[in-house]
């Protein structure tokens, strides 16, 4: 046989003169660009409260922010758009890095007008972006309010997901569009297309904030601590403007106000659609948001019966706290009328269990989601009910009100298993890394295992094992921590993977 020598000219540049490895960003290099200038624009906002209460002297470092942001958004912007198709693993890879640089930008007016370290800082913006909750911020109460705001800020907008902010800005929809919708870890679709899906979610995120803030009105709090307190509850973030949080009020009714508050932001999003859209009260038939109320009221029951009986705490205070932190657990928000090390250990555990699970998919609240806990219960019942007809009888998976075909359902659970798995093994790593490598001081490994559930399902409810006096180290191992559980762990495997292969 004989073998001809390529002769042929070699295939031309790309345009650009991106090489082959940089083509994947390139490809959706532009779209990154918009979300970053949207996110700039809208970043001006503090400048107006900073004009309000006449900090002009901060204007200049919060100016570093949308400055930041716009930088990099023209940057991208002018990408020559890559040839090629869209694939699932670089609308994954690009979000990832869009979270990341979002709060590599984000904590810049920390450190310029705070003096904060950096890593303080970002640690401060990736808590606000994924709605977590934690702070590393000295003092809270003597903190100017245009950084108050700033923090505030960022939990409302990541409360829905930056990409799906700025998607609903944008006003056009597209394949590569789509997938980055689809990679921030949204699958809710009642809308013809994602752009007016996420317009949709805005409105209705828009009109339960002010509704939020009226509530929040009548227990007498100023109207500046009732929108920043709304815009962190209804984001089920927990930012407060003041270091000892909601406890700073000292108002059982504030906190009894704020509870539906908080459980509006944990509920599918759908609902209120149908409910405004469609005339159609569905909450007393969404799987979701029936398995939310009963694990709320199994969760009071047992944490206000231990509250009695073991830490002997009067009746009264018990409900109180059981109510308040019960909710604010399971719908990730992260506010704390109480401190969990107080706490008898089994107590404390059933608090993680619900911080772990979570809220509704479809909504602002974080931790595994309780639709991955429907599908695994109905999964369950699935196998028996296959296990005592026969393997020769198709008995189909009913999900979402919907038979899934047969050759689908593995591949329906395994997926969401394969998140469920990914958070046990983060946990798992990270508790060992902090172990190790930043002992704690006067906490326990319990602890430390609380602080890595509640920074993984983005709650950031606190033991006190998380401050300003933590190892550089520990830090960024909790910073990794809030990324991952965000975006649920696999946009940034994919990042990882995919940097890996071009080093």
């Amino acid at each position: 046989m004989v073998h001809r020598k390529n002769h042929s000219s070699p295939a031309p540049p790309r345009r650009g003169g991106l090489s082959a490895a940089g083509n994947w960003f390139a490809v959706i290099a532009p779209d990154i660009g918009l979300i970053f200038l949207f996110i700039a624009l809208v970043s001006c906002t503090p400048f107006l409260v900073g004009i309000w209460y006449g900090e002009l002297d901060l204007l200049l470092p919060m100016a570093s922010a949308p400055a930041g942001f716009g930088l990099i958004g023209i940057l991208l912007t002018n990408v020559p758009r890559g040839e090629g198709e869209t694939h699932l693993s670089v609308a994954l890879s690009a979000v990832a890095l869009t979270w990341l640089i979002a709060a590599l930008i984000g904590a810049l007016p920390y450190t310029l007008s705070l003096g904060m370290p950096y890593t303080d800082s970002v640690f401060e913006a990736m808590s606000g972006w994924t709605g977590t909750g934690f702070s590393l911020i000295p003092s809270i109460d003597t903190a100017p309010r245009m950084i108050l705001f700033w923090r505030s800020l960022t939990q409302w907008m990541g409360g829905l997901g930056i990409v799906a902010f700025t998607i609903a800005l944008a006003g056009r929809s597209g394949l590569t569009r789509f997938w980055l919708y689809r990679s921030e870890g949204r699958s809710e679709t009642f809308m013809p297309s994602v752009v007016a899906t996420a317009a949709e979610m805005w409105r209705i995120y828009l009109v339960l904030t002010a509704l939020g803030i009226g509530l929040v009105l009548l227990s007498g709090v100023s109207l500046w601590d009732a929108v920043n307190i709304v815009m962190t509850a209804i984001s089920t973030g927990g930012f407060t403007v003041h270091s000892a949080g909601i406890l700073y009020y000292e108002s059982p009714l504030l906190e009894m106000l704020v509870v539906p508050i908080m459980i509006a932001g944990a509920l599918p999003f759908k609902l209120y659609f149908l409910l405004y859209y469609k005339r159609k009260f569905g909450l007393l038939q969404d799987p979701q948001a029936i398995l939310l109320f009963a694990l709320i009221l199994a969760g009071c029951a047992v944490i206000t019966f231990d509250l009695v009986t073991i830490s002997s705490l009067a009746p009264a205070e018990a409900i109180r706290q059981g109510i308040f932190m019960t909710v604010s657990g399971i719908t990730c928000t992260g506010f704390q009328n109480a401190n969990p090390v107080n706490w008898y250990g089994a107590t404390v555990m059933v608090l993680t269990m619900l911080m772990l699970i979570g809220g509704s998919a479809g909504s602002t609240a974080g931790g595994i989601k309780l639709g991955r806990v429907i599908l695994g219960l109905e999964t369950l019942q699935w196998w028996f009910r296959r296990l005592y007809s026969g393997w020769r009888v198709v008995t189909p998976l009913r999900h979402d009100g919907r038979p899934i075909l047969t050759h689908l359902p593995e591949y329906e659970v395994s997926k969401s298993m394969l998140v469920v798995m990914l958070f046990a093994l983060v946990v798992t790593v990270a508790t060992l890394l902090l172990l190790h490598l930043a002992p704690p001081a006067g906490f326990d490994s319990a602890d430390v295992i609380f602080e890595v559930v509640s920074a993984i399902s983005n709650v950031g409810i606190s033991t006190g094992y998380i401050n300003p006096g933590m190892s550089p180290l520990a830090k960024w191992v909790f910073i990794i921590v809030m990324w991952t559980g965000r975006l649920e762990v696999v946009p940034v495997i994919a990042l990882v993977l995919r940097v890996s292969r071009r080093l």
